[in-house]
């Protein structure tokens, strides 16, 4: 049997994909998003501690996470109870905060990683750890839906937005100590994507603005009194239906803009200016500071 320990929705996205094509005995130790994540997709589950979890299983796998310490303290109890403990990575970014614990390093015995691009990242630097590419099991389970979703949809054309959130500063804060840690924040981000929109599509029906699954949605309220805008709020339905009813996905590092690309849509990065180095490796991502520099080339050079 095989524990699950995760927290944050990115990781929980793969392991509950992963359990839904294993059949494998599992036992789950769950919290924040992946609650609601797993259970969408398990129905009801049981939730066990850390420790009887892991002492129940012969083996652990868990997510990482920014926002929670959860799956570190799982593999640190996991090796020093001498079971086999494995972390599935789910992006492209921050690899080394996400097994910083308690100002030490603790690494599992094995780490998964579900492309060829996290494969090299995670070999780069973890050199004495075993890295395994796996099948990406959410993204196996994206396909299987978008096939679904292709036979009744087509691509409208219609100016529809779809804009999903990460809480960044949040993250910066946690990690660093400073909320501007990478130049800039979620609404500097949000801000610059809707000053200019129109250098990205002329034509547009409707601006949906996602939440992260661990914001409240109330923090982006203030996007409304920009009158001129159709802006209206997600995160009812699903990320791959919310994809599918858009043209275009923008966002600035989220994993739900290489969903974006799976699906055949244009993606947009609203990293601006003053921020950070771009971190997701996909090539197909066109980034909103490029196309607004490319614009304002005369006027910058004058």
């Amino acid at each position: 049997m095989v524990a699950i320990v995760s927290h944050d929705a990115g990781g929980a996205e793969i392991l509950s994909a992963w359990v839904c094509f294993q059949s494998e005995p599992y036992c789950l130790v769950l919290d924040g998003p992946a609650k609601k994540i797993f259970e969408q997709k398990l129905g009801y589950v049981n939730n066990f501690s850390i420790e009887q979890a892991i002492q129940a299983a012969d083996w652990v796998l868990c997510g990482t996470s920014w926002q929670s310490e959860l799956e570190k303290r799982a593999v640190k109890l996991a090796k020093s109870r001498g079971k086999k403990v494995v972390s599935f990575i789910d992006h492209w970014v921050n690899y080394t905060e996400r097994f910083m614990f308690e100002a030490s390093m603790i690494l599992p015995d094995e780490i998964w990683v579900g492309d060829p691009d996290a494969e090299k990242l995670a070999k780069d630097l973890f050199l004495d750890t075993k890295i395994q590419l796996q099948e990406n099991p959410y993204f196996r389970e994206l396909k299987i839906k978008l096939e679904k979703f292709n036979r009744f949809c087509e691509n409208s054309n219609n100016g529809n937005i779809l804009y999903v959130c990460e809480p960044i500063k949040e993250h910066a804060l946690i990690q660093y100590g400073d909320e501007r840690y990478w130049g800039y924040t979620e609404e500097d981000a949000l801000t610059f994507f809707l000053k200019n929109i129109s250098f990205l599509v002329s034509d547009i029906k409707e601006i949906r603005i996602r939440p992260h699954p661990s914001e409240n949605p109330s923090k982006y309220q203030w996007c409304t009194l920009n009158t001129r805008l159709n802006i209206v709020f997600g995160g009812k339905k699903s990320l791959l239906e919310e994809i599918v009813m858009s043209d275009i996905i923008v966002g600035c590092e989220s994993m739900a803009m290489v969903v974006g690309l799976l699906a055949n849509k244009r993606v947009i990065s609203s990293i601006p200016r003053e921020g950070k180095v771009f971190g997701l490796p996909q090539v197909g991502i066109e980034h909103l500071r490029n196309l607004v520099n490319y614009q304002f080339k005369p006027e910058l050079n004058a």
